[in-house]
């Protein structure tokens, strides 16, 4: 994706690609320049006019113009638009705006996901073209640092955290802020491309650095090994590193970086189960739970991850045994699995939270007999368990029993529910809580397909009063229902019958008196000092 926004025409420019687009004025009525940049930050990071984005590489990468249209829906309501690879948007601003309904397939979404997967080579990025900045720029970056790089803390993930917005980046950003009060320096280290795998020594690839909270530019590994070894001098007693992803990294570049550091033992955060899979939600084929099974089992056999899962174990083993690790993570249920599935060589483990509930008091009363409110909170995405959402909501929307909500960054025009526009970041990072706490939601469906390692939207449910549905292979989320109360874990048919019979009413906060809670929120490897070199 990176490769293909530097691409876009500079400033002076824009003008050519307005006579290129005889459609750009039509776009523009409806166009939502606040929501693109919000939504896709690397746009306006790159310098880029949001809507000649949209109009020449966005809506072919399946990017929303507005919270109020999908551009996959959209081409999926009506594939004569697709196959006349006309602009979506336009098309449905001049046409009407009709309704893009896509009816569930008569065996499921499940097959349609099937009917869409892709193989792990598909997926793969486009070859490394170089870097964009000279090495001599990261040297000085260096050399310009908070503490001499004495309290250097380095991080290791799959993309540039101050740029994305997702759970793992906003941890990141957190281990970030926590750093700066300290006065500590931050390196954190990203694939230029969104690799789905590890990889190997023979692919190239450059990575990307981002300094105390500025992205200084893409570069060559070994280069960023020579700059770490000439500015990090012989004591490394302050300093510590913590591997949050090893998507899009080859373990013996990250060790040497590191080693240039004069750094070997650190923190390995069990964020997903890359370290088990290729397919790092431990979904066969994208839509069931496979509990990571023996490797060379006969369900990888039918799975596209199986030929690339001893790549991920390989690659990961050589990071374990070349580095003293603790493995931490979020949630008991994650460690569990883990150490069930595989025998690194851990240093040690550990399990901490990302978020915590505190404070608790009382929620204000509900009148009874109000509809039973149910809201999904969050992208509009599959493996989430939206089209779940998407089913009770039609089947349930002129059941005067029932209201439906949803909270999120983009919405779904064609979904008879209410929609509320939510995105959470360092300025308001509770942003989600207080507005589920606002609207009084019952319950939440948080019902991911994948077996989560920490769901932080089931606790800002939790925090706002209102009570957590989900399924029985949601993993943290299931526990964390199970062992509070919050809530009940149905499976699909259960969940169907509930609503039929109004019994799911019993989670109303009429029936139930819930409580508030204040989120306290974890530091992450700074909360695991015993754990690094400091």
């Amino acid at each position: 994706m990176k490769r293909l926004i530097a691409a876009v025409a500079p400033r002076g420019l824009r003008g050519r690609f307005r006579r290129m687009h005889p459609d750009h004025a039509v776009a523009a009525r409806a166009f939502d320049r606040a929501f693109y940049l919000k939504t896709y930050p690397d746009v306006g990071e790159a310098g880029s006019d949001p809507l000649e984005h949209f109009m020449t590489y966005g809506w072919r990468e399946g990017r929303d113009p507005s919270p109020e249209f999908s551009v996959r829906a959209y081409l999926e309501a009506f594939p004569a638009v697709a196959d006349a690879d006309v602009n979506p948007f336009v098309h449905w601003i001049t046409h009407g705006r009709p309704r893009a309904v896509v009816a569930e397939a008569p065996e499921g979404f499940r097959h349609d996901v099937l009917a869409r997967l892709t193989s792990v080579e598909e997926r793969m990025p486009a070859p490394f073209d170089g870097v964009t900045d000279p090495e001599v720029e990261l040297s000085a970056a260096l050399m310009i640092s908070r503490g001499r790089l004495a309290g250097l803390h380095i991080t290791v993930s799959h993309d540039d955290y101050s740029a994305n917005l997702g759970g793992l980046q906003a941890a990141i950003q957190r281990e970030a802020a926590r750093l700066a009060e300290r006065r500590r320096d931050h390196l954190h280290l990203y694939p230029a491309g969104p690799w789905p795998v590890v990889r190997t020594a023979t692919e190239r690839e450059g990575l990307g650095v981002v300094w105390n909270g500025e992205a200084l530019g893409i570069f060559e590994p070994a280069a960023i090994v020579r700059a770490l070894a000439a500015a990090a001098g012989t004591d490394a007693s302050g300093r510590s590193f913590a591997i949050h992803s090893l998507l899009g990294h080859a373990p013996d570049e990250v060790v040497d970086i590191l080693a240039a550091a004069g750094l070997n033992r650190g923190v390995f955060w069990l964020h997903d189960f890359a370290s088990l899979c290729a397919g790092f939600h431990l979904l066969r084929n994208d839509v069931e739970d496979c509990g990571a099974p023996p490797p060379g089992s006969p369900a990888c056999g039918i799975c596209v991850y199986g030929p690339w899962r001893d790549r991920h174990l390989d690659a990961h083993a050589r990071l374990f045994e070349r580095l003293q690790l603790t493995v931490a993570a979020p949630s008991q249920a994650t460690l569990d699995l883990w150490r069930a599935s595989t025998r690194l060589p851990a240093a040690g483990a550990v399990v901490l939270p990302h978020v915590t509930l505190a404070a608790p008091r009382p929620a204000p009363a509900v009148p009874a007999g109000r509809p039973f409110s149910i809201a999904y909170a969050g992208l509009p995405v599959t493996h989430k368990g939206w089209p779940i959402f998407k089913r009770l909501a039609h089947r349930f929307a002129a059941d005067p029993r029932y209201a439906f909500h949803h909270f999120g960054a983009r919405g779904d025009p064609n979904l008879p529910a209410t929609f509320q526009s939510v995105t959470a970041g360092p300025s308001r990072p509770q942003a989600m809580r207080e507005a589920l706490q606002d609207a009084e939601i019952d319950a939440v469906l948080v019902w991911p397909l994948c077996r989560e390692t920490f769901s932080f939207v089931a606790y800002e449910a939790v925090a706002a009063g209102c009570a957590v549905v989900t399924g029985p292979d949601s993993g943290n989320v299931a526990a964390f229902v199970r062992d509070t109360g919050h809530g009940r874990v149905l499976d699909e048919a259960a969940l169907m019958a509930a609503f039929e019979s109004g019994e799911i009413a019993d989670l109303s906060r009429a029936r139930r008196a819930p409580q508030l809670f204040d989120l306290r929120y974890s530091a992450l490897t700074l909360d695991l000092a015993a754990a690094t070199n400091t």
